[in-house]
């Protein structure tokens, strides 16, 4: 027997993971204006290589046995009548809402459009951009700007390659200063550029960008890799403005509930958890959300007191490929500085695949 109706408002990683762990418990419908999942990590490389055109988009039809999958825009959340409303006027009931509608990030590694022939589009261009350029300008030095710049110089050896981060050190966030001497050591030796402490903007003529200190430099083409945004305008436009920190990001409790709403979560980079916004913390926040859920809908008068306190991840595993064969990765140790691993192991963890065969598991499909 099946307890309640969860709509889940967002198909990436913590959506599809919650709705996943909830099928077989709740009645699940998961909402996402895409046609497909969009398997994010592999998009970067998709941007520079034709052959990973296809690779980041991964069908939803597998993914729960018994709940459905409806693609749309959420635009409106009534939280008296408890239903959601979408761009096409259809309105879904629910039980517990989660928002689950994560961030946007800069292109490459955004989904263009609403389907895969779109997105897949405007990969194409990237490509054929990249293959034309002859100075190539990569605007931020975390994990994305540093896999970026080396996916686009193993790509293009023949054309100049600039990493241009406004901090002292690359990869900063992950709290490594070894991890970053080994991605600039990699790409220094690889002709890449890295201009340190170059905070760029763009110039006044087309092609032309400026630093902090006047110096301007000239590019074909550039990516900016500086962050990413909430994707929460819609909650504003639909009147939970109440519900946004200053950032934008969805206040959560310890529980993962938006603040005042128990029926009402928020899991992945959408909310204001304090930790880094990777993918491992979006599957373990999905992973005590659905405890929460259930508890509350299993519950005598919806107040569990089985309810799970949501621990921020301080220190994960993060790995930045440098292309397919190499890379670093950082290893939190307890109670002491984080290792720092190589070509080997980041090879096996991430850089070969990508995570894609993982990912088209947990989307019911074959690795291959």
């Amino acid at each position: 027997m099946r307890d309640g109706n969860v709509v889940v408002i967002g198909g990436g990683y913590a959506g599809i993971r919650l709705a996943k762990k909830l099928d077989t418990a709740a009645h699940v419908t998961l909402v996402d204006r895409k046609e497909v999942f969009f398997h994010r990590i592999a998009s970067l490389r998709a941007g520079v290589r034709p052959e990973w055109t296809g690779a980041p988009f991964i069908p939803y039809d597998r993914l729960l046995a018994n709940g459905r999958v409806v693609v749309g825009k959420a635009v409106r959340v009534d939280t008296v009548e408890r239903q959601v409303t979408l761009a096409t006027g259809d309105r879904l009931p629910y039980d517990v809402l989660v928002v689950a509608t994560g961030a946007d990030y800069p292109e490459p590694a955004r989904f263009v459009g609403s389907s895969p022939d779109e997105a897949a589009k405007a990969f194409a261009e990237h490509q054929h951009n990249i293959a034309a350029a002859d100075h190539i300008l990569v605007v931020g030095g975390g994990p994305s700007g540093v896999e970026l710049s080396a996916e686009i110089r193993l790509a293009r050896p023949d054309a100049r390659v600039t990493l241009a981060h406004s901090g002292q050190e690359l990869l900063h966030s992950t709290g490594s200063a070894r991890a970053g001497r080994r991605a600039r050591t990699w790409l220094t030796a690889h002709d890449v550029t890295v201009r340190l402490d170059s905070f760029m903007a763009p110039g006044a003529d087309f092609g032309t960008y400026r630093d902090a200190h006047g110096e301007v430099l000239a590019a074909d083409l550039s990516f900016w890799a500086t962050g990413t945004t909430p994707n929460t305008l819609w909650l504003r436009l639909a009147g939970h403005g109440d519900w946004l920190n200053e950032t934008g990001h969805v206040r959560v409790d310890r529980t993962l509930r938006i603040e005042g709403h128990p029926d009402v979560f928020a899991v992945g980079d959408v909310n204001d958890v304090s930790e880094l916004k990777v993918t491992p913390a979006a599957l373990a926040q999905a992973e005590v959300a659905a405890h929460n859920i259930l508890s509350y809908l299993r519950s005598s008068g919806r107040h569990s007191k089985r309810s799970r306190a949501y621990r921020a991840v301080r220190r994960t595993p993060l790995i930045v490929p440098f292309g397919p064969a190499d890379g670093v990765t950082v290893l939190p140790v307890p109670l002491g500085e984080s290792a720092v691993l190589g070509t080997r192991a980041t090879a096996m963890a991430k850089a070969k695949t990508l995570m894609t065969p993982y990912m088209r598991r947990q989307l019911g499909y074959p690795s291959t």
